[in-house]
């Protein structure tokens, strides 16, 4: 269990650098979103094809119409989030991202029957507290950022809902036949998307180039593959209340690249997060790391 705990927590890690990297850049959000996918999902074919080889009298092609789906939700998450961050104030976009373990049970009930225990349930409240903490006494409530705050809500729902298909789809024999397809088909459903809006196929500066490779690298591939990793062998709400981490690892990158200092109430909340985590963690040991078919 140890081991998988430590590799959620380094995509959680990992899936944080994203908002440095997306500030670093000025490419249209929607094409952002989709060169991101469609770079992991080129990087990764190699290892798609080699486990299609070794599983193919096992796995039909046409199983792979199972990660269209997930694909959908990512999708429509990263351009959603993009569209309603910029939409709303910070402090609002990043509290509502962050209400996964409240969508989590239900989502997780409807799709795998899983339900929260009292232990999962009373480390969700005690790092939601922290969250709230951090953000809710700032929060805004106006008629102006209404439609961005709504947008944030359906993006968060729209992620929680990618990550617990992903636990429904564990006996897919390899990772890879999941996540490259998903990856793959993520990326083209952007790029549809993107078509009225922008032109596909522009030049991008030296470091958009670098920034687009960094986001493909490192919380798509290493982040989100390790967090969908997760939901294979962890239950559905001690990864979604750990994915709250992602506060404390933001908030140390913004101190170090941006020099944003964090209020005091900041190392509190992260002491609330924490906590709360390794009381979700320790809700259910036994049960906690569920067997699953899917291999490296």
């Amino acid at each position: 269990m140890l081991l998988h705990i430590l590799a959620l927590l380094a995509g959680i890690f990992l899936c944080s650098t994203s908002v440095i990297l997306i500030k670093a850049s000025s490419v249209h959000p929607i094409l952002l979103s989709g060169y991101r996918l469609v770079i992991a999902a080129t990087i990764l074919s190699p290892l798609f094809f080699r486990a299609y080889q070794t599983h193919k009298t096992s796995f039909p092609l046409e199983e792979l119409k199972r990660t269209f789906l997930p694909a959908m939700m990512l999708a429509v998450h990263f351009i959603s989030w993009t569209v309603g961050a910029r939409s709303t104030i910070a402090v609002n976009g990043s509290l509502i991202v962050n209400l996964v373990p409240i969508a989590m049970p239900v989502v997780l009930y409807f799709t795998v029957k899983e339900v929260v225990n009292r232990g999962e349930i009373g480390g969700t409240l005690v790092s939601l507290l922290g969250v709230f903490l951090l953000a809710g006494g700032d929060y805004v409530s106006s008629e102006e950022y209404l439609i961005g705050d709504m947008v944030c809500f359906g993006s968060m729902v729209l992620f929680t809902i990618y990550l617990a298909l992903g636990r429904k789809n564990r006996d897919f024999p390899s990772i890879w036949l999941y996540l490259v397809p998903v990856y793959g088909f993520a990326g083209m459903i952007c790029f549809c998307v993107a078509l009225p809006f922008t032109e596909l196929f522009v030049t991008f500066s030296g470091r958009d180039y670098l920034v687009l490779l960094g986001l493909g690298l490192i919380p798509t591939i290493g982040g989100h593959s390790l967090i969908n990793n997760a939901m294979k062998y962890l239950r559905g709400q001690v990864v979604s209340v750990c994915n709250l981490g992602q506060f404390i690892f933001a908030g140390a990158m913004a101190y170090l690249f941006f020099g944003e200092v964090p209020a005091k109430i900041f190392y509190v909340a992260c002491l609330l997060i924490v906590g709360g985590a390794i009381i979700t963690i320790r809700s259910n040991p036994r049960r906690a790391v569920l067997r699953s078919p899917m291999s490296r």
